[in-house]
């Protein structure tokens, strides 16, 4: 599964784990300004904003999983097995098809708030790419320094929530991911107090016994209320490498070691990559399970004019820096 989070220092960073038991051989590609989109239903746009992000190339087509734009836009999709609905073409909509849905709002939006405006006029369409690739049941993070929010296409519409922590990881639907928060509203960074009872001498007997309570599984669930609170009480100095150093700890508190998520016939559930955007400066980070060496691809180093997708591999090997 997965979990995606927000940060924010001097600049504003947009990120996710993909958690899955295989690759599909993802590259950072950054898609320039006039690359040819064909959308299926809605035509052709030659010219756009540029886009990088995380994304599975087929058939010269980027099908991204996370991606930011120029304009600091950043949007992702995770899992959302069993609640995800797509439909038939609706006459008077924009029909659009699920893998097409993060191209068209990133290469037409810069703002969340755009993006929320031009969700509202999306059907999204129950259209494979190929038949060798079945429709995506996902839901969506879109972020921008001001403000976050949840898509979720449900049978009864897509589904728009104001994201308030910034934090998303996979089922159930979002109302009830943010309403666990509310078990858990003792947590503290700080010494707890016995509230026990009066009557027991009860002490902390070490340190970090403020966050006890704190789910450590690897459900949905747990890693979004795990994220959530590490999100949200971390605090880091506001330089670039500071910045990204703690957000690539933040989901590293949500990890998922091979051996922990046994998914049956030798296959275990892992963390693929983790991302790390800075959307102010439209670096892509990232890490690989088996390559803890940061990688970064910076879009604006490449000919964003330009009509053909920039390919980056994704360095999955591991690169230990030795000091004598």
């Amino acid at each position: 599964m997965c979990t995606a989070v927000t940060y924010k220092t001097k600049d504003f960073y947009f990120g996710r784990t993909l958690d899955y038991d295989f690759s599909y051989g993802e590259e950072v590609t950054i898609t320039p300004r006039n690359y040819p989109f064909h959308f299926i239903e809605e035509g052709d746009i030659d010219n756009h904003y540029a886009i990088i992000g995380m994304a599975y190339v087929t058939e010269n087509y980027p099908l991204y999983h996370d991606a930011i734009n120029e304009k600091g836009l950043a949007m992702a999709g995770l899992n959302f097995v069993g609640n995800s609905y797509y439909n038939e073409k609706v006459e008077g909509k924009n029909n659009i098809t699920q893998f097409e849905f993060i191209p068209w709002i990133l290469s037409k939006c810069a703002t969340v708030k755009e993006a929320r405006n031009l969700i509202q006029t999306i059907n999204l369409l129950n259209t494979p790419f190929n038949e060798n690739l079945p429709i995506a049941e996902l839901h969506y993070i879109v972020s921008d320094r001001t403000e976050t929010i949840t898509v979720e296409p449900l049978k009864e519409g897509i589904k728009i929530y104001e994201n308030p922590v910034g934090v998303l990881a996979n089922n159930p639907t979002f109302d009830m991911q943010m309403f666990e928060l509310n078990n858990y509203m003792n947590l503290s960074t700080k010494e707890p107090q016995n509230t026990f009872s009066k009557n027991i001498d009860l002490k902390a007997y070490s340190r970090g016994m403020g966050a006890i309570g704190l789910p450590g599984d690897l459900s949905s669930q747990s890693r979004f209320v795990r994220a959530s609170f590490v999100k949200m009480n971390s605090i880091s100095p506001e330089g670039e490498k500071e910045s990204v150093s703690q957000f690539f700890h933040i989901l590293n508190s949500v990890d998922q070691q091979r051996g922990c998520c046994n998914l049956g016939d030798g296959k275990y559930e892992i963390t693929i990559y983790t991302s790390c955007c800075n959307t102010n400066k439209g670096i892509y980070y990232y890490t690989a399970y088996d390559n803890h060496q940061i990688t970064a691809v910076d879009m604006h180093k490449e000919n964003l004019d330009s009509n053909e997708l920039v390919r980056y591999p994704t360095i999955k090997e591991e690169q230990i820096r030795l000091q004598n």
